[in-house]
């Protein structure tokens, strides 16, 4: 059975602060949906920590199909954006973006030093922000003509379908959500009703 529900967060997480040797990494995780929300996001961050030497983060958006980013802003490769990456997965969300801040305290932490802090730093983050379950929907768009309207809507209200939206013109046209587990029986269902188009 394929899962269709997926963690991600229900808002941006508290800042959190991580300090060592001097150095301080500020954390923050944010909910996303699509990919260009990731730079507004980063640039708010950067504002307000205007001094800071980096501004590393790792998203990844997707449920089926991942996809996902990482950057170092300028530290060694792979010492912070992978980190943050491997937090992201450790905590199995998911339409997330967490970015770390990091002032330079004057002791360099080497690459062992930087990956436990930058991987430190999201952790506390991710545990600093409410995650919430869930599902994964599919949407069919239903047309049919008046003459069906009430069997259309038993069905409906039959499989407890989210109506995301409904056009009532010369024939009528409602787009649905159903949780991705119960889409073939959904998909059945309005396939039985002859004079129902379901795309």
């Amino acid at each position: 059975m394929q899962n269709d529900t997926y963690k991600t967060l229900s808002a941006p997480s508290e800042e959190t602060l991580f300090k060592e040797k001097n150095s301080k990494f500020f954390g923050y995780a944010f909910p996303i949906v699509r990919e260009d929300e990731v730079k507004p996001l980063l640039e708010e961050v950067r504002k307000k920590h205007s001094s800071a030497g980096h501004c590393c983060y790792a998203f990844q958006l997707g449920t089926d199909k991942i996809y996902y980013r990482t950057n170092d802003d300028g530290e060694p490769n792979n010492t912070a954006g992978m980190p943050i990456y491997g937090q992201i997965q450790s905590f199995g969300v998911t339409n997330v973006l967490v970015v770390v801040v990091r002032y330079f305290g004057g002791v360099k932490l080497g690459v062992g030093g930087l990956i436990s802090a930058y991987r430190t730093s999201a952790q506390m983050a991710l545990e600093a922000s409410d995650i919430i379950e869930k599902t994964i929907n599919v949407q069919y768009t239903l047309k049919f003509g008046y003459a069906v309207m009430n069997k259309v809507m038993r069905v409906i209200k039959e499989k407890n379908l989210d109506i995301i939206s409904q056009k009532m013109e010369m024939d009528c046209e409602i787009v649905i959500a159903t949780r991705k587990k119960n889409a073939p029986m959904v998909l059945a269902a309005f396939e039985n009703l002859y004079e129902v188009v379901v795309k």
